[in-house]
């Protein structure tokens, strides 16, 4: 006769089997990651990535306690009604539904990390929160990724059939030794819970953060392989405060980097009309005429208006985005203030005091405006535009006519353009407008009389950035008819790059390279000049090439200074990607891991490190000098220049 469990220490058993399926299950989620994104992380052989699975075990114990804390807690309240078959039928399916939205989290990071180059992060909420079609978003999403819902049920069958064969046990007796028992199993298990949420113990052990990741990788990018979605949305959950730091005394600080633009000439102010124009997903890849030497001369791009353009305006060899989402342009380009770890109009610092280049120009009696053909409030634009100074917001709701939009983001790129060419011409010149397009993003449809008008490249994003090409033209034929037009500076970048397809933009610079271009009509401004460009350095750029004459506070270059000891930061999960000269360094934050010649090694292969000492220190001297004005300044609410 079988003896019967009168402990019920059979409970404790079943709960670490089942912690085991969740861990296995997610280092599936791991593999699966990698696999779908192995382009994107080069070299890194068998042993590497064995090592990387085993340092993500302890980001998926912490990950996993946070989201089994309520299931682990109601298996270790020590009474006997958790036996009862109702309340394990509970536990079970509370247990399915919360792992199940981990393991979504983690799917979704298959497909979305092409995009931002890191895993999704609690900024996701704020970054989708004004969106008026999120349900419309996740359909189309779903439509195109598919095979994410089949992996999923898969998922989710594996992990409830593994739950159901070690079942929980019935104890017959539950005396006071038995509660003695199992009240000590609650404070040891909850000890090791919390051990396990830190990631270690002691009393000089800090609970693990992204940063951590780094101890199991050569490089940050490979970061994104230990972590997992979870814990990354988890630990950013709580708004994240930057720290004073301070390198240098004042004097030394300023002499190395200042972000005060005084005024270079007494020239007079010359006050031409200035359109900003920001395009969806434009990445320098995708443009041929900045591409002349990939494919033995033969590569064409996706957008020929664009090349045409680029022959009458003025540019330079190497152009960056600050940032890699669209949520992070706005202020690079209009505020002069790139996103560093998070967006800067979702951190705890938005509510600073700034200087746009809107506010300025409308202080000389300029009249701003912002178009942007998706439904108000969408990104959060007519909030962020508002606070940067710009008084007139031109959006979906404006647009009176119907049947333009495409379903899912708003107006289609070429009538909406015609639309902003319209309405510029009831401003009051001199003005200030800027435009933000929208149909070479997700899920790149193109409307039914343009199908199959442009080019198929490799990537999705190519085919509809041809029909925003398209619509750049009819707009600049439209605008070159409106008496404004002669007397107005252009200036288009990208908000970001995106997806990567040759091997040149398949780095970490080719993933922030876009097109940036000034262009004058009647061919005043024009050319290509050997320097580093960011879109943080359009606001100065454009004020000095007007000779606004006041002081004004910036962190970018003036780009058409003659002068090569500017630099280009840009910042993607925790780590600075540091561009000055000929180099690129990458740190985390505390040390230099890497250093590149991009002009002998395009495709950063070579690490520099240890051969330049010197040229190294020179970067991470300008970096920390970046950081410090930075760090205090957004600290300080010191982002103006009184």
């Amino acid at each position: 006769m079988k003896r019967k469990d009168t402990t019920g220490l059979n409970l404790y058993l079943v709960l670490a089997y089942r912690f085991l399926i969740l861990l296995f299950l997610y280092t599936l989620c791991r593999i699966g990651f990698y696999l779908f994104n192995q382009d994107l992380f080069q070299n890194i052989t068998l042993p590497k990535y064995l090592y990387i699975l085993w340092g993500g075990l302890k980001f998926d114990v912490s990950a996993l306690i946070y989201i089994n804390a309520i299931y682990i807690l109601l298996h270790l309240i020590p009474f006997p009604f958790r036996y009862n078959e109702g309340f394990q039928k509970f536990c079970k399916w509370w247990f399915l539904i919360t792992n199940s939205i981990g393991i979504i989290a983690n799917l979704a990071d298959f497909v979305y990390y092409k995009f931002t180059l890191k895993r999704t992060t609690a900024t996701v909420f704020g970054q989708f929160s004004h969106e008026q079609n999120k349900f419309k978003l996740f359909v189309d999403f779903l439509k195109d990724y598919w095979y994410l819902l089949i992996l999923l049920a898969v998922f989710i069958w594996i992990f409830s059939k593994l739950y159901q064969l070690v079942k929980v046990k019935k104890t017959v007796r539950f005396t006071w030794p038995v509660y003695v028992l199992h009240t000590a199993l609650l404070l040891m298990i909850a000890l090791m819970c919390i051990t396990g949420v830190r990631g270690g113990w002691g009393f000089g052990t800090r609970p693990i953060t992204l940063s951590n990741a780094g101890e199991y990788v050569d490089t940050p990018d490979q970061m994104s392989l230990v972590l997992n979605t979870p814990f990354a949305i988890f630990r950013t959950l709580k708004a994240s405060k930057l720290k004073p730091v301070n390198y240098f005394d004042e004097k030394t600080l300023n002499a190395i980097y200042n972000p005060i633009h005084q005024p270079a000439d007494t020239a007079a102010f010359n006050k031409l009309n200035v359109v900003f124009l920001i395009i969806e997903s434009l990445g320098k890849e995708h443009v041929g005429s900045l591409n002349k030497d990939l494919m033995g001369g033969k590569y064409k791009g996706y957008t020929p208006f664009l090349d045409s353009l680029v022959g009458e305006s003025f540019t330079f060899t190497h152009t960056f985005a600050n940032g890699r989402k669209s949520i992070d342009a706005l202020p690079s380009v209009i505020t002069g203030i790139p996103s560093i770890n998070e967006p800067f109009v979702l951190s705890i610092y938005s509510g600073n005091k700034t200087t746009s280049i809107a506010k300025l120009l409308g202080d000389e009696g300029y009249e701003t405006a912002f178009f942007h053909g998706a439904p108000n409030g969408s990104m959060g634009f007519s909030s962020y535009t508002h606070l940067a100074g710009i008084k007139k917001y031109f959006g979906q709701n404006e647009y009176q006519k119907k049947g333009d939009s495409d379903g899912t983001w708003g107006i289609w790129d070429d009538p909406y353009m015609q639309y902003m060419a319209n309405t510029m011409n009831t401003l009051k010149q001199p003005f200030f407008a800027s435009f933000f397009s929208l149909s070479s993003h997700h899920p790149f449809r193109l409307p039914d009389e343009y199908q199959g008008k442009f080019p198929k490249g490799p990537l999705p994003v190519q085919e509809p950035l041809g029909y925003t090409d398209m619509a750049l033209r009819n707009f600049f034929k439209t605008a070159s008819t409106m008496p404004w037009y002669k007397n107005t500076l252009f200036v288009l970048c990208a908000d970001h790059a995106t997806v990567s397809y040759l091997p040149e933009y398949q780095n970490t610079p080719g993933y922030f390279s876009i097109p940036i271009l000034f262009y004058r009509p009647g061919g005043t401004l024009k050319g290509k000049t050997d320097k580093l460009v960011q879109q943080m350095d359009i606001m100065p750029t454009v004020l000095n090439y007007l000779h606004y004459n006041k002081p004004y506070f910036s962190m970018g270059f003036d780009a058409f200074d003659k002068k090569t000891d500017n630099f280009v930061v840009n910042n993607n999960d925790g780590s600075f990607n540091f561009y000055m000269g000929d180099y690129y360094l990458v740190n985390d934050g505390k040390e230099n891991l890497a250093l590149y010649n991009l002009k002998t090694d395009r495709l950063v292969q070579h690490n520099l490190l240890k051969t330049e000492p010197l040229i190294a220190e020179k970067l991470e001297k300008n970096l920390k000098a970046f950081r410090q004005q930075y760090n205090n300044r957004m600290i300080e609410n010191k982002l103006t220049f009184k």
